[in-house]
C-alpha cells in the first residue's frame, strides 16, 4: 500500500493544496493569508516543505522567498481521494459507493441518470 499512502493527503495538506491550485505559484506568506483558519507562519513553511518533498508541489527561489507550485492537479487529487475511499470502504466497488449515496439519500437515481446523460454528451468521460 506504499504508493497509495504516498498519494493520499491529509486533511491539512489538502487545505494548504486547494489555496494553492487556487492562487497559483505562492509564497508562505500567501498560502498563509489565503487558509480559512488561522495557522503560524511556521506552520505552513513546514507544511509546503512536506508537500515538496512528497512531490506534490516545487519550489523555487523568488527574491529572498521560496515560491511553490503544484505538480498535483486538483482532479488527479480528487481521483486518488475517491479510489482510497472506494477501497477503504467499499472494497473496491464503485457500485457500492453509488448504493451507498443513494440509500443515504445524497443523490437520487433519477439524478444519477441525468449525470450519466451529460457525461455521454462530453464524451465519456475517461
Amino acid at each position: 500500500m506504499g504508493d497509495r499512502e504516498k498519494d493520499a493527503l491529509t486533511k491539512l495538506e489538502l487545505q494548504i493544496m486547494q489555496v494553492v491550485w487556487r492562487l497559483g505559484a505562492s509564497n508562505v506568506s500567501a498560502v498563509q493569508a489565503g487558509l480559512e483558519q488561522q495557522l503560524a507562519y511556521t506552520t505552513v513553511q513546514t507544511m509546503l516543505n512536506i508537500l515538496h518533498r512528497k512531490g506534490k508541489l516545487k519550489r523555487k527561489i523568488h527574491g529572498r522567498a521560496y515560491e511553490y507550485r503544484a505538480t498535483l492537479t486538483e482532479a488527479k487529487a480528487s481521483g486518488h481521494a475517491v479510489r482510497d475511499l472506494v477501497d477503504r470502504m467499499f472494497g473496491g466497488s464503485s457500485e457500492e459507493l453509488v448504493m451507498s449515496l443513494i440509500k443515504s439519500r445524497q443523490i437520487d437515481p433519477k439524478k444519477i441518470a441525468e449525470l450519466s446523460k451529460r457525461l455521454e454528451q462530453e464524451g465519456g468521460g475517461e
